[in-house]
């Protein structure tokens, strides 16, 4: 795994539309398969290969929360960074991650209201410079002491 700024925190305060941060993953098999198992999701179009290769999508893919769990971490790591709550999140799956992808999670800053500590971030991964997902999180944004 791969980010493009040094771990940390943005206080509430330190926000501005447009702030962007990203992180870049390749999905591998052990990936998926720790998802599923931590999960319990075993659906076997993640984990079955002639499972997979008979449904729509020709072959294995990954879990759509695991995808999203990348955002997660741009949230939690990066922007805002450590402290900041999750409110809320909306996703859209556009298009399956298979094994071996190499994804990139890019979180956006939209709005900000510095008083509350709450900001409105554009959240979507990323192939090959092809939406996968796209959404929109809600986060409290953590402040000074």
């Amino acid at each position: 795994m791969s980010d493009t700024i040094t771990r940390g925190t943005i206080h509430a305060d330190e926000l501005e539309v447009g702030m962007c941060r990203t992180l870049t993953k390749e999905v591998t098999d052990r990936d998926i398969e720790l998802f599923a198992e931590v999960s319990t999701d075993r659906n076997p179009v993640h984990l079955d290969d002639e499972y997979a290769n008979a449904t729509m999508f020709k072959g294995r893919i990954a879990h759509g929360m695991l995808t999203a769990g990348l955002i997660s971490a741009v949230i939690g790591e990066q922007l805002p960074g450590h402290g900041t709550i999750y409110l809320g999140q909306n996703l859209a799956f556009k298009a399956p991650v298979r094994p071996g992808d190499v994804v990139t999670a890019e979180v956006t800053v939209m709005e900000v209201d510095p008083v509350k500590g709450r900001a409105t971030l554009k959240t979507e991964c990323l192939v090959d410079g092809k939406p996968v997902l796209t959404g929109e999180a809600k986060v409290l944004a953590p402040r000074r002491s």
